[in-house]
């Protein structure tokens, strides 16, 4: 499966970096995305590296989930690009 990292998690005065947004492809309903739960994302970096993540809950009603990265996070240049989800 794939899926389109959004943004990340936060609010108006702050942003969480280790929490991101994503909407999987095919995925439109907020009960079909809680199906997700648990599983791995996986984004690659343009050097090559691999930094996973898992599928904590939903997030709306539109099918977008959101994902907890156990490292430091994501960096600024991996919004709008695509994750594997295992």
């Amino acid at each position: 499966m794939k899926g389109v990292i959004l943004n990340y998690r936060g609010s108006h005065k702050q942003q969480n970096p280790r929490q991101m947004l994503v909407k999987v492809q095919g995925v439109d309903t907020k009960d079909a995305a809680a199906k997700l739960k648990g599983k791995k994302a996986i984004w690659t970096a343009p050097s090559g590296k691999k930094i996973a993540g898992i599928i904590a809950q939903p997030h709306g009603s539109k099918g977008v989930v959101r994902v907890h990265f156990r490292e430091k996070g994501l960096p600024g240049q991996a919004l709008g690009d695509s994750v594997d989800i295992e």
